[in-house]
């Protein structure tokens, strides 16, 4: 292969990756942000994120693509979180409360997404995505209506006037970043939450560990090809249903990590863009459809979260509005899936395209042999 071939499948693969480190790094000068605190910035996003990431890579594994179903798990955290205030449950105590409620709603909401992606083989991402839409109005109704008139609420401070449904926004100071200052290391002027990257390295511990199960193994074999993992025996969309409730239970956990960090709880829309972010941060890591690792994870946080600290001041200093660089955040994250969406497809088809050559050129190899030794005999004939 040509250093000019290697070099244009390395950009190929690669593409998303390199754009976004390129852009991250032009937009530091005129955000003019310290590099100490650009690094701060991302140590405390990466804790704050990475569980919801890692929790979109087994459904890659049994080959179901990107799992934007994940919002379903962050609903369940969410109304976990709910619980745990209105009992006052504080501290670690309250995440683990939250968990607890969290962790059934979400196994229930994992199975309706695996039995509907099994309807729906080939088209699970947006499947996925508008059955987040669905289930979405189902959360809204229980929060706004159910909880308050239904279920008693004891906390009346989290309810609206009327007496039934939450506040808009919910005050999580009984557990704020409860889990990340069980022990805080300061490092050479860095604060890292030492128990929450414990906790994703646990994750990352079993996602490995996972892999080399008996049903790891047939998670990879039904991506690969389902077929012939039915052929095999493998229960294919058993498999299938356990891949996506096991990736709904880590979002609900994710969720819970995620919102402790944050301090706040907007009720009725803080589950809307989980997917969405957490689908941006794996592919701007170098994953694709098809293909993730552990170490995508932690690249695309650290280079999509990067550049969400230093564009809003970078586009306030260029531009006069830091309002053009959260137009510039949305603008990248969609642009990132789309792009990702397009390279993959386009090497789907290359692939493609090269093998029927390699095939058509195995079928005329013997031909010209046979032509040639007929030649030859005629000759001696």
């Amino acid at each position: 292969m040509s250093a000019r071939k290697k070099l244009s499948t390395l950009f190929s693969r690669y593409a998303v990756v390199i754009i976004f480190v390129i852009i991250t790094l032009a937009a530091i000068p005129p955000s003019g942000l310290s590099v100490k605190y650009i690094l701060q910035e991302i140590i405390t996003r990466l804790g704050r994120n990475s569980f919801l990431v890692l929790a979109l890579l087994l459904p890659i594994y049994a080959g179901m693509g990107l799992n934007f179903g994940m919002t379903l798990g962050a609903m369940a955290g969410q109304i976990g979180l709910i619980f745990a205030v209105n009992y006052g449950i504080a501290n670690w105590q309250g995440l683990v409360f939250a968990l607890l409620v969290g962790l059934p709603i979400s196994v229930f909401l994992g199975w309706i997404c695996g039995l509907v992606m099994n309807r729906a083989k080939g088209r699970e991402m947006v499947t996925g995505y508008i059955l987040a839409f669905f289930i979405n109005g189902i959360y809204q109704f229980f929060v706004m209506y159910m909880l308050g008139s239904v279920i008693p609420m004891g906390n009346k401070a989290i309810v609206l006037s009327r007496g039934y449904g939450i506040r808009n926004t919910l005050n999580l100071e009984s557990v704020r970043q409860s889990l990340d200052n069980i022990v805080m290391l300061r490092v050479g002027g860095f604060s890292i939450p030492l128990v929450t990257f414990v906790v994703i390295a646990l994750l990352c511990v079993f996602v490995v560990w996972f892999k080399r199960t008996k049903l790891g193994q047939d998670m990879r074999a039904v991506g690969q090809d389902m077929a012939v993992a039915e052929a095999a025996g493998i229960p294919v969309e058993k498999t299938r249903i356990v891949a996506i409730i096991i990736s709904t239970v880590l979002a609900c956990a994710g969720q819970i990590i995620f919102l402790q960090n944050m301090g706040n709880l907007a009720t009725y829309n803080a589950h809307d863009q989980t997917g969405f972010f957490a689908v941006a941060a794996i592919l701007v890591g170098g994953a694709s459809v098809t293909h993730a690792s552990i170490a995508n994870v932690f690249v695309g946080v650290m280079l999509l979260h990067a550049m969400f600290v230093v564009s809003p001041l970078a586009g306030q200093k260029l531009f006069g509005s830091a309002m053009i660089g959260e137009y510039f955040r949305q603008f990248i994250g969609y642009g990132v899936i789309a792009l990702s969406l397009v390279l993959y497809a386009w090497r789907t088809r290359k692939a493609a395209a090269d093998a029927r050559l390699g095939l058509r050129g195995s079928q005329a190899s013997p031909a010209k042999r046979s032509g040639e030794t007929a030649v030859g005999n005629g000759g001696q004939a």
